[in-house]
């Protein structure tokens, strides 16, 4: 409970104190999408969409992805006056391939740092630390970003990667899926900088940061989440070596303290909450458990530990080299 309410605590210090965010007060509406269509207007502030209360810009987008591209409803605040409209997100498509992309220190590469489980990449065999040479003959070593675009960009169904893993040149062809983003076509107005606004969405960006480790611990144990994706000692001291300036290394150690925290309230022995586990059983069973059956089952945890610890650190030594 420490690391949890100490990594939060840093968080909220480190971005309530840099503030710099985004109200919910519309700045511009673009007359190409479906809240200009539906009457949305500058200066309007929203407040809630399909009756959820919107804190901050994240909220929105959540209610964004939530609605599909299906109708909502938005309430803004227009003249202290509340107001409900329907408007229909503007759906953006997009291309999916199942990769990430990751840094080598300060040089950006087109290393693949993991693949997606269940992607088109991954049906096709593309593998972590493959690195991307070309797409559809159009050189991009080293440059990600092109990567992005030419997959973007590309009319055909498929996409040809050139690949060099290891020694060998590779082409596989890939089929991306297509996805959709929603939008309602507006820009907000940044919220005046002073101590109430950067106190308050400070705290709901907070709440959103602890949100979101519990989240990628869901999609872990659903099988989202590759167990290649997973970083030990090795591969964090890595990434700490990499930060730039003291707010990224603030923001390193209040993630590791708040995944400290949170991995070990996870009901798996010998973690805290396995221990945890066995105080309810014993409370139901209204008797202590055998000694020596307890040590059986912390000692086999052990062993899974250890072995997945193995591994992870495994992973980390492949990522460098």
């Amino acid at each position: 409970m420490v690391n949890i309410v100490f990594g939060l605590l840093v968080y909220f210090i480190l971005v309530a104190s840099i503030g710099n965010y985004v109200s919910q007060e519309i700045e511009l509406v673009d007359n190409r999408y479906g809240a200009y269509t539906a009457g949305i207007e500058v200066g309007d502030k929203i407040v809630k969409i399909d009756n959820k209360r919107i804190r901050n810009k994240s909220d929105i987008e959540e209610c964004l992805e939530a609605s599909k591209g299906n109708e909502i409803i938005v309430t803004v605040k227009r003249n202290d006056k509340l107001m409900e409209i329907k408007v229909l997100p503007t759906a953006i498509a997009g291309k999916d391939t199942g990769i990430y992309l990751g840094t080598s220190g300060e040089e950006i590469t087109t290393k693949i740092v993991a693949v997606y489980p269940g992607s088109p990449a991954e049906a096709e065999g593309i593998e972590v630390n493959d690195v991307i040479l070309k797409i559809n003959g159009k050189d991009v070593e080293d440059d990600p970003y092109k990567v992005v675009e030419y997959i973007r960009e590309n009319e055909e169904k498929t996409c040809v990667f050139t690949i060099k893993r290891k020694d060998e040149i590779k082409e596989i062809v890939v089929t991306p899926n297509t996805t959709y983003t929603y939008l309602l076509g507006v820009q907000f107005k940044k919220a005046e900088n002073n101590f109430v606004n950067n106190v308050y969405y400070g705290f709901w960006d907070t709440v959103d940061f602890s949100l979101s480790i519990v989240d990628n611990l869901k999609m872990m144990f659903t099988g989202k989440v590759n167990a290649n994706q997973l970083m030990g000692p090795i591969g964090i001291s890595g990434i700490v070596a990499d930060t730039k300036g003291i707010s990224d290394f603030i923001y390193i150690v209040a993630l590791i303290s708040l995944s400290l925290g949170v991995t070990n309230l996870l009901p798996f022995p010998p973690l805290d909450g396995g221990k945890v586990v066995i105080y309810i059983l014993e409370a139901i069973r209204r008797k202590p458990m055998k000694e020596k059956t307890e040590m059986t089952i912390q000692m086999l945890g052990f062993a899974i530990l250890i072995g997945l610890s193995i591994f992870v650190s495994y992973n980390d030594i492949l990522r460098i080299f």
